[in-house]
């Protein structure tokens, strides 16, 4: 029965499921726009499947906040404002700050290789700026910045920052429309040796900096405590 041990387990995903994730991927890739109307029936024709599954995978992304129910109307693509944007960052800045604090109080020892794991991690960055492909930048922009939260070594903040990705991708959709350039990566590379040398004002003002969208300001620091929160008028 030693054979036995070499089979992998069957994936076993609900048809629900399965369809959520192509939706997910095709609202990601810039397939279905903001505004798009997702229509029940078509796309239960479409996947030859019937309507109760779709309606399923409907629900999940409408709870993901990827897609709005309008009442009478039907269901959307939700249309990302410049107040999403801006939130996404926000929330992303305060969630790696946070793994951040982690790693720079560790040892010596453990910055150096979670550094180097950083610097390898910007390689497929540098590939895709070489190719131009504005795609495959952002999953490795997003695949660095949540190599960062892991190393941070919190589960709940990992589970957080990976419930922001999809928004996050779909942010960079719409708001990364300039040329790809060799100082992106530069940038990712004096962030992971910041974490490297543990001084955790200067990776905080990086990252501030790095994820911070002028034209969308909603998040600011007091310059001396650093104190994440917003300007009162």
């Amino acid at each position: 029965m030693n054979g036995v041990q070499t089979l992998s387990a069957i994936e076993n995903r609900s048809t629900a499921v399965i369809i959520a994730d192509q939706l997910r991927e095709g609202i990601v890739a810039g397939t279905f726009v903001s505004g798009d109307q997702i229509n029940e029936a078509q796309l239960a024709e479409r996947l030859q499947v019937s309507r109760g599954p779709v309606r399923e995978a409907l629900h999940r992304l409408v709870q993901e906040g990827l897609l709005e129910g309008r009442p009478n109307r039907g269901v959307f693509v939700k249309e990302v404002t410049r107040r999403d944007i801006a939130e996404v960052a926000e929330a992303r800045e305060v969630i790696e700050c946070a793994a951040a604090e982690v790693i720079t109080s560790m040892e010596a020892e453990q910055r150096d290789r979670i550094a180097e794991a950083l610097v390898a991690a910007t390689e497929p960055m540098a590939a895709a700026v070489a190719s131009g492909d504005r795609d495959r930048l952002r999953r490795a922009d997003l695949a660095f910045h949540t190599q960062l939260v892991r190393s941070g070594e919190n589960t709940r903040l990992l589970r957080a920052y990976t419930t922001l990705a999809t928004e996050a991708l779909i942010c960079m959709l719409h708001f990364g429309d300039s040329e790809p350039d060799d100082d992106l990566i530069a940038s990712h590379v004096h962030i992971a040796e910041l974490m490297r040398s543990g001084d955790m004002e200067a990776v905080h003002l990086a990252l501030h900096e790095h994820l911070s969208i002028d034209e969308l300001d909603l998040h600011s620091h007091d310059e001396e405590t650093l104190r994440h929160g917003r300007v009162e008028g």
